[in-house]
């Protein structure tokens, strides 16, 4: 069985909700990178969604996009991504990891390179957001013969395609708690929680809500609505600030434990 079944099969029996944070892989550099994974397990992280910086990220908001800038300046790579994931397990990482990925760098790898390293690098997931489920039909072929979720994306503008994308899923159903690109929020669409019910009446599978959720009254909210929260631009706001004490050896302790204590503030 996959780590994130089982991660999540055992939230599930522990009437817990999973605490799911992301961050861009290189961002300020990839030593840095690997020590934050490690920060953010140890703040209560249950599963990380590992994001590869690209240069026209059409989801992501503006502090997403200045991190991958930042990463992208470090010659970060797809294949760069998962060597932190197998470093970060080598150091002591045991819980799961999603690759976050644009289809271009996938396509470039090659599709059979590509969830070979994935099953190498004992990476348990990925999301591409812009792969539409009606043209995901090869690539999902080959992630379910490596035993690697695929995860979807499912918007509130999805409505008719919902039944769809969810029946096709694996590992979880990430729903985008509102509209446009990633980046935090103070209010949610008022109709959120019908979407998130709607989408759980077609699946079995976990289901997670991410795209905005920054506070930990939010992930509280959300947390009762759902399987997962996903917190993503709060966090890497959090790695931005932190960037000068990261960036010098004597104040670098102090800056790791400043991303660790917002996380483990959001934990529930």
């Amino acid at each position: 069985m996959n780590l994130m079944d089982l991660t999540f099969e055992r939230l599930k029996s522990e009437d817990k909700t999973a605490l799911i944070p992301f961050l861009t892989i290189g961002d300020p550099d990839i030593e840095t990178s690997i020590e934050i994974i490690l920060e953010l397990e140890a703040a209560g992280a249950d599963v990380i969604e590992l994001g590869v910086p690209y240069s026209d990220p059409l989801a992501d908001g503006p502090v997403i996009q200045r991190a991958s800038e930042r990463a992208l300046k470090q010659h970060i790579t797809i294949r760069t991504c998962m060597e932190a994931a197998r470093r970060a397990r080598e150091a002591g990482a045991k819980l799961p990891f999603v690759l976050f990925t644009y289809y271009n760098p996938v396509l470039q790898t090659g599709l059979e390179t590509f969830f070979e390293l994935l099953k190498a690098h004992d990476i348990s997931g990925i999301i591409i957001p812009d792969l539409p489920i009606e043209e995901s039909e090869e690539i999902r072929a080959y992630a379910d013969k490596a035993n690697i979720h695929l995860i979807p994306l499912v918007a509130p503008t999805s409505k008719t395609r919902i039944e769809n994308i969810v029946k096709k899923a694996r590992g979880f159903i990430y729903c985008v708690s509102s509209l446009g690109v990633t980046g935090e929020r103070s209010s949610f669409h008022r109709e959120v929680e019908e979407f998130i019910d709607t989408v759980k009446s077609y699946t079995s599978l976990p289901v997670a809500v991410g795209f905005g959720i920054s506070s930990r009254e939010q992930v509280e909210r959300f947390s009762k609505l759902c399987d997962g929260v996903v917190v993503g631009s709060a966090i890497v706001r959090q790695i931005e600030t932190s960037i000068p004490l990261l960036s010098d050896p004597a104040t670098k302790q102090e800056g790791l434990l400043q991303i660790r204590n917002f996380v483990a503030q959001l934990k529930l």
